[in-house]
């Protein structure tokens, strides 16, 4: 009988206040919805904000789990997990920035060993530059999603990255554009961005999903696309997050070709 194993999904960007982090709630909120079980493993180790959003009490963090892993005092990767619902737990970054660099990230790959088989969907959020980090996150990923603005700083530093990812020879990596940032920001069409960048646009999260007391949903605790006020309001828009959310679920044979 084969072992199940998660998908692995990183999120991350080139800079930020891109909504990196809340489109991370989002989709783990969606693949709850689908009765899929999720862990979020916060990988910005220097400003994670996944525990706090959530209003998570945080005991042990990635640094307790990384120093328990490396004197021999690990027992339960139990001790360690942060319970959002019976759907969805959590992985927290540090909550002093100052242990990023004491976390090695070597052990990533320990880490993720012990919580393949619990979950259907693991979402690693990341800091916004390729940090050792980040690049083991993308080491074990099944899908790098890069979410982006429609802001002429973001286009510039997207279209260098993807040189990066193509001359890396990264093919397993989609591009997200965020519109509902702010729904008056739209300087240029996605058929500038497109030439802009070198490579598609995948998705697009909608400029009607604009959540203008998304603060609140950060006070409460709460993700947006498990209220279901929200989606009465907003069905549309939450099914077209359910459509990325399934896409990412597939097997990569659906990756970008490199061009050399």
């Amino acid at each position: 009988m084969a072992i199940k194993k998660a998908k692995v999904i990183t999120i991350t960007s080139v800079k930020g206040g891109v909504g990196k982090t809340t489109t991370v709630l989002n989709l783990a909120g969606v693949y709850a919805s689908m009765g899929k079980k999720v862990l979020i493993i916060d990988m910005d180790l220097s400003s994670g904000a996944i525990a706090l959003s959530l209003n998570l009490d945080v005991q042990k963090d990635l640094f307790y789990l990384a120093e328990d892993l490396n004197n021999g005092r690990f027992q339960d990767i139990e001790n360690y997990l942060l319970h959002y619902s019976d759907k969805i737990d959590v992985l927290a970054s540090p909550k002093d920035p100052r242990l990023e660099n004491r976390i090695s990230s070597d052990y990533l790959n320990l880490i993720l060993g012990k919580v393949v088989s619990m979950y259907d969907v693991i979402l690693m959020d990341t800091i916004h530059h390729m940090s050792l980090h980040t690049l083991n996150c993308m080491d074990h990923s099944d899908w790098i999603v890069y979410l982006m603005s429609n802001d002429p700083m973001d286009l510039k530093n997207m279209k260098s990255m993807i040189s990066v990812l193509k001359n890396m020879e990264r093919t397993n990596f989609k591009i997200i554009l965020n519109d509902s940032l702010d729904h008056r920001m739209h300087y240029f069409s996605k058929y500038d961005i497109k030439n802009i960048i070198k490579d598609n646009i995948d998705y697009t999260i909608p400029s009607n999903f604009y959540i203008k007391n998304i603060h609140k949903y950060v006070l409460d605790g709460k993700i947006p696309t498990l209220d279901p006020k929200l989606g009465l309001v907003n069905r549309k828009s939450i099914d077209h997050f359910k459509k990325i959310a399934e896409s990412l679920l597939k097997d990569n044979n659906t990756s970008k070709q490199v061009n050399k």
